[in-house]
This record gives structure tokens, C-alpha cells and sequence, in this order.
């Protein structure tokens, strides 16, 4: 059986794959089937549980083969982070500005102490 999976971002783990995929029930379970040669990338055998996996990538596993295919309408992890930066990183916040929240945890803190 042949499915396609949507890759949100530029890749996605081997091990997290299986999860989403359900083609596991754990994490644990498939690093089992890495380690146990089980699982095949592009036709070859792959042994790292974490391997990155990218768009136009092939993955086979017990009877199942996943192309991986590049999400939608979503923006690239480098145009995210450039948006946060240019807010100072906090939503709606000043450059450099603790927001209000962070600012009353931290009140009467010794500035050398850290949790």
C-alpha cells in the first residue's frame, strides 16, 4: 500500500514519521524497527532512528511505502524565526523587552541567579 505524507517544515525524523504515519504505536517501538533493519529509505536499509527525511523521499515499512511530500501554505522555519526577531520575540512586544509576565517572575531576583 502506497500513501503520501505531508512534511510541515523542512523534514521530519524517521522515528517521529512512524508515529504519525501509525504505522507504530510508540517511539520506542520504532526504534526497535530501525534498529532491527526493518525500515527502508529511497529502497535502502536505514539504520538511524533519527535520520531527517525530506520532500520527495521514499519510505518503506512492513508492507507500506510513505512518499514524503512538501506541505502547503506553510512558511519556512527562517521566515518565522525573522518575524519573532523583528518583534524583540515576544508577541506584540518591544525589541528587548521582557514581556509583563516574565518581568513578574523575575522581580526582586538577585540578577546572578539563575533557576
Amino acid at each position: 500500500m502506497a500513501v503520501s505524507f505531508a512534511v510541515r517544515g523542512e523534514h521530519i525524523q524517521l522515528d517521529q514519521l512512524l508515529k504519525a504515519a501509525a504505522l507504530v504505536d510508540s517511539g520506542g517501538a520504532a526504534h526497535a524497527a530501525v534498529e532491527a533493519g526493518l525500515v527502508r529509505v529511497d529502497g535502502q536499509p536505514e539504520s538511524r532512528k533519527r535520520a531527517k527525511l525530506r520532500p520527495g523521499q521514499r519510505v518503506t515499512f512492513g508492507g507500506t511505502e510513505i512518499l514524503l511530500t512538501a506541505a502547503g501554505g506553510d512558511a519556512p522555519p527562517a521566515a518565522v524565526r525573522t518575524e519573532k526577531a523583528e518583534k524583540g520575540g515576544q508577541p506584540g512586544g518591544q525589541p528587548g523587552m521582557p514581556s509583563a509576565r516574565k518581568a513578574s517572575r523575575t522581580a526582586g531576583r538577585s540578577p546572578t541567579r539563575s533557576r
